[in-house]
């Protein structure tokens, strides 16, 4: 009896495995957890976008919808209306009717571009939010002789560069195949002087646009200062608290990471942007919803030796800036670091460093600035850290930005301290050559070789694809 109850049993089973493995297999993981998540970084984008479009770039609404915000898959509204609203007294723009995902806000403020809130803010908090009152140095731009102003003297073109090549090059820049590639503007400086400057309609020399990861070339020269005028170490670690706290700080492994090792993209921590987890858990939440930019960059695991791996992550830069921030000391200091020691001194005037709503810079992306001033940016970097005499940046701290990253070696040497080198099987553009980039075509090239300086800036979206060093070659072919 016992034998022929376990008989059964085990057929009975049998029965239910079978019956189970199907049904177990039907199942799928579709339903998708962070979509209201997406919304909410969905409508903070085209907040940010409309916000700085509409009052630091002064563009129309018309212009916005059909330029900045190209680059969102669907965006809310139309310039004729929609669940929207602009208040053009207090610079702010609301995204999105009350429902499952937040209505997002952003809103200008002086000296910083446009700021996001967070969900549970309103803009009966917008006097909490950071803004630099900084005067600007006496004189007027537009009277000053270039590259100081923008007083800029009509001049026949030097005999070394050829004409038709330089319009020619200009053509390819702006004529693309795909209206996903849309150049609104190209500056040429050879040898210090303006040869080129062309833009695209509805923008001129005075409009800024978001720099994208150009600015994290800029967040690098800054802390180059503060390493020259020895405040900062590129060998020493950190130097900071990391999150979430172990029991034992000093033994937390993320100590043995250096400055060098974050502004060369080799971390060694966790990597969250580059895993399309940037409007998840990453630096999108800081972008795009009013998270902090310090915080969710303090917060990564290490998972592999420091040095070893090339990762391009936003974090690393916003790392290095906040290892800055504490270099500095003083709020006061660190707000006004950037105009005093940088954009200042060689004329950006018209470039606006933002802020998340903490104060703290996000040199990762959030640069609002012109063509004019990106190559001012460059002609620094031309000329090798001195600006009208003036050393303001070491030799040597160009030599670090410009030398490929150990990281980088297996992969054609790219990068090197936040500027993007030459690929080793690029034979057609000189290798001393080297580059800003930034999302959407925010390109500013030095050719040391040529004494050239190349801007583009760009609005591309969709499949984008405009390749910075295909530019310079069809530009080296008007340089004789």
């Amino acid at each position: 009896m016992p034998k022929l109850i376990a008989k059964k049993f085990s057929a009975g089973l049998g029965l239910l495995v079978a019956l189970a493995t199907p049904a177990h297999a039907q199942q799928q993981d579709t339903y998708d957890y962070w979509q209201p998540q997406r919304e909410m970084i969905s409508r903070g984008q085209q907040a940010v976008f409309m916000c700085n479009g509409l009052f630091t770039s002064e563009r129309t609404l018309e212009q916005v919808f059909k330029d900045e915000l190209a680059f969102l898959p669907n965006p809310i509204g139309t310039a004729e209306g929609g669940d929207y609203s602009v208040d053009w007294n207090l610079k702010a723009v609301e995204i999105g009717a009350p429902g499952a995902a937040p209505t997002m806000r952003a809103v200008f403020r002086e000296g910083n571009g446009c700021i996001i809130l967070p969900p549970d803010q309103t803009l009966a908090d917008i006097d909490k939010l950071p803004e630099l009152i900084l005067p600007y140095p006496p004189g007027n731009h537009a009277r000053i002789p270039w590259p100081d102003g923008d007083l800029v003297e009509e001049k026949p073109l030097p005999a070394s560069i050829d004409q038709a090549a330089l319009l020619a090059a200009s053509d390819w820049a702006f004529d693309r195949e795909t209206p996903e590639q849309k150049t609104i503007s190209l500056l040429i400086v050879h040898k210090g002087e303006i040869v080129h400057e062309r833009y695209a309609a509805g923008f001129d020399m005075t409009t800024r646009t978001r720099t994208w990861s150009t600015a994290k070339s800029i967040g690098a020269t800054l802390i180059g200062m503060l390493v020259d005028e020895g405040r900062m170490t590129l060998d020493a670690p950190l130097g900071f608290d990391w999150l979430p706290a172990a029991a034992s700080p000093e033994a937390d492994p993320r100590n043995e990471i250096t400055l060098r090792h974050v502004l060369n993209m080799s971390s060694g921590l966790q990597s969250i942007d580059n895993n399309r987890l940037e409007y998840a858990t990453g630096s999108g939440l800081s972008y795009w919803a009013g998270a902090s930019s310090v915080t969710g960059a303090r917060r990564r695991a290490l998972i592999r030796e420091p040095g070893a791996r090339f990762d391009y992550e936003n974090y690393d830069t916003l790392l290095a800036v906040y290892a800055m921030k504490r270099a500095l000391g003083g709020e006061k200091d660190y707000a006004e670091f950037p105009r005093k020691a940088l954009l200042d001194r060689i004329g950006m005037r018209n470039t606006l460093v933002s802020t998340d709503r903490f104060g703290d810079f996000i040199l990762s992306s959030q640069v609002y600035t012109n063509a004019r001033d990106l190559a001012r940016f460059g002609l620094l970097y031309l000329n090798e850290g001195v600006w009208t005499g003036e050393r303001l940046l070491s030799k040597e701290w160009i030599d670090f930005v410009r030398t490929p990253a150990p990281s980088t070696e297996k992969i054609g040497s790219i990068y090197g301290g936040q500027w993007w080198l030459v690929p080793d099987d690029r034979d057609d553009v000189p290798k001393d050559a080297y580059a800003t980039a930034g999302n959407r075509g925010q390109f500013t090239i030095v050719v040391p070789s040529h004494d050239l300086v190349i801007v583009r800036r760009g609005l591309d979206y969709g499949r984008q694809g405009f390749d910075r060093w295909d530019l310079t070659r069809e530009v080296l072919k008007a340089i004789n």
